[in-house]
This record gives structure tokens, sequence and C-alpha cells, in this order.
């Protein structure tokens, strides 16, 4: 789950399948049964699969999952300055070396913690871009940039396009962010 309308989604989806949540966060959902039968377990996966949500119950995919949760949090919905650590913050919250972290991240997405950092920051950008509420300079300091020149040429990098050529033409290159990081 990466934004508030799929916590709805996915909240509304456990009480049309009878389940009570207790909560409902990016990436976690905890309900108050304590267990549940294989029928109504795959009926819950097959409700969620055609929303276009995934039951995760191994160890390492929720820690992948975490690991996402706190980026998209801290680049796309944090209020706070963009100049933090990210291997600081992400070890922090999940309570993991960030050496083992970064490495089954690697291992089981196929790209870095770094790379996709970098991918959800250039998309935070073109929405930033696209919304035309900031210049290019506020928008990196937002989200961290040593400068705009810094900004540019990775936007440049990653896209092929420069910021400005991308604000003209806008949202039919944005991506949802639930595919960044994606081929």
């Amino acid at each position: 789950m990466v934004c508030d309308r799929c916590k709805t989604a996915v909240k509304n989806n456990l009480e049309e399948n009878g389940l009570h949540t207790v909560s409902v966060q990016l990436g976690a959902v905890e309900i108050s049964e304590s267990e549940l039968s294989t029928a109504k377990l795959n009926e819950l996966k097959q409700s969620l699969s055609d929303l276009g949500f995934e039951l995760i119950d191994d160890k390492k995919s929720r820690l992948i999952e975490k690991i996402k949760n706190v980026v998209i949090n801290k680049i796309h919905y944090s209020a706070e300055p963009g100049n933090q650590n990210f291997s600081d913050i992400i070890a922090a919250e999940l309570h993991y070396d960030y050496p083992y972290l970064s490495k089954l991240f690697s291992d089981i997405e196929g790209i870095t913690i770094e790379h996709y950092i970098i991918e959800q920051k250039i998309e935070r950008v073109k929405e930033l871009l696209v919304y035309d509420e900031l210049n290019l300079s506020e928008i990196a300091d937002k989200l961290g940039y040593s400068s705009v020149a810094h900004l540019s040429s990775q936007f440049k990098k990653n896209t092929g396009l420069p910021p400005s050529h991308f604000k003209k033409i806008g949202l039919s290159q944005r991506k949802p962010l639930d595919k960044v990081g994606k081929a």
C-alpha cells in the first residue's frame, strides 16, 4: 500500500470479507481475528489480488515492504527537510543493521536501496513539477539535493529529459508509486 486510498481500499476489502481491522498502515494490517482458515486466507488473497494488492506473509518480504514504506513516507509524505540520511532512518525504524537490509533489498529487488530512493525522489520531482507550486531550487532543497544542478543531472539521467522539458509534457510520464523501481 502506498497511499491513503490504498489503506481505505484494503480496510474496506477486509471488512467485506468479514474481518475486523485493528489498524491499517502503509504495508501492514492488523486484524482482531487470531486465526484464519485456509479457505478464508485464500479468499482474502484473491480479493486483495483483484484490487492489485498482495498478501505478504514471509519475514524477508515484509522487511522489503517496510523499507519501501519508510522511503515512500519520507520522500512523498514527510514535511521534514529532505537532507536526511536514509541509511540511519531505515536502520532505526526497522531495528536492523543497514548493511543487512541493503543486501537483502538488493538480493530480492534486483536494485540497491540507494537506487530505489533516487527513483522515488525523481517521481516526487515529477509530481512537484506537474503541480507547479515550487520552483526547481525549492524542489531541490525539499528533497535534499545539494544543488539544482545535481537534481537536474540526476533527473535527466533517469528520465532522459531535463526538468524544464518534463514540466511542459506533464502527467503522461509519471509512474504509480508501487511501480517505481520496476522495469
